[in-house]
């Protein structure tokens, strides 16, 4: 097969040759033109995008160990009255990251993570009474070392002008993924230490009512079980196959104001009248071994 990255001497691509006949891009096996898919699936050209390559990943699951939990000057009172609580929700606030080049290893560079988590407690200050929802923030550090080349061009932008966004460093840019933790306990804790916890910025203050404050009387710790996936990323182009463009296949279903109509579009839950069978859950949880 020729190469597709081929260049004229006028510097710029050149369509690539027709594929070698029998192979899996033989043109002459895509549909025709006539058929249903149009020869969606046939190579046509190649071209050249700009687009946001991975060059390393890790991927980590992170049990976080009595992380303790701050709560306002108006939610703080709730804690010291309490006698138990439990989790109602844990979800992950904000992840602020920083990337930094790794001294005498070049094409490498450390992602310092910082995770706020937002933590919704029951919190039940006698036996007899109704609980009390209290709100509260936890935080979680960590730093991961991952391969993103090297870069030292400068671009800049055209829809940033005048700003400073405009300009693109030779920094890769770092991402996270994440989902919601996984809250594993939850104590009460008497006369809890200071918390050694990170400076909180204003866009994760801001969800909260007062001001956070330091816990004298009662704490909270709270452990958490965290999957991540962490990426580096340079903007580059790349060429790459171009088999067509990306043509809706399906027109867009329409809202109705009429409530029947659109409950005759919801499909029957068969599944909630009659619950699966140990059989026929998968194979992680048919082969479970409780101890």
């Amino acid at each position: 097969m020729s190469d597709p990255k081929m260049i004229n001497p006028s510097g710029g691509y050149t369509r690539p040759g027709a594929p070698v006949t029998g192979g899996p891009n033989d043109c002459a096996a895509c549909p025709s033109p006539s058929s249903s898919d149009n020869g969606a699936h046939c190579f046509k050209e190649a071209v050249c995008i700009d687009a946001n390559r991975v060059y390393d990943s890790c991927s980590d699951k992170d049990c976080l160990e009595d992380l303790p939990v701050l709560f306002t000057d108006q939610e703080q009172p709730y804690i010291d009255q309490a006698v138990s609580l439990k989790v109602r929700e844990v979800e992950v606030s904000r992840v602020f990251l920083e990337v930094e080049p790794v001294a005498f290893n070049r094409g490498f560079y450390s992602v310092d993570m910082t995770f706020f988590f937002h933590v919704c407690l029951s919190v039940y200050t006698s036996s007899a009474a109704q609980p009390v929802t209290v709100n509260g923030l936890a935080s979680f550090s960590k730093k991961v070392i991952l391969y993103g080349s090297e870069g030292n061009v400068r671009v800049f932008r055209s829809d940033h002008p005048y700003s400073d966004e405009g300009e693109i460093t030779s920094m890769p840019r770092a991402s996270v993924q994440t989902v919601d933790p996984i809250a594993l306990n939850c104590r009460l804790v008497e006369c809890p230490r200071p918390c050694e916890c990170p400076a909180i910025p204003r866009c994760v203050a801001c969800r909260y009512d007062g001001s956070f404050v330091q816990p004298t009387n009662k704490g909270v710790c709270i452990t958490l079980g965290l999957f991540t996936i962490v990426q580096l990323e340079r903007q580059v182009q790349m060429l790459v196959p171009a088999y067509d463009f990306c043509v809706p296949d399906k027109e867009c279903i329409s809202t109705t104001d009429d409530p029947c109509e659109l409950f005759k579009k919801i499909k029957f839950p068969t599944n909630a009248f009659f619950p699966p069978r140990l059989s026929e859950l998968g194979e992680d949880n048919g082969n479970c071994c409780c101890k």
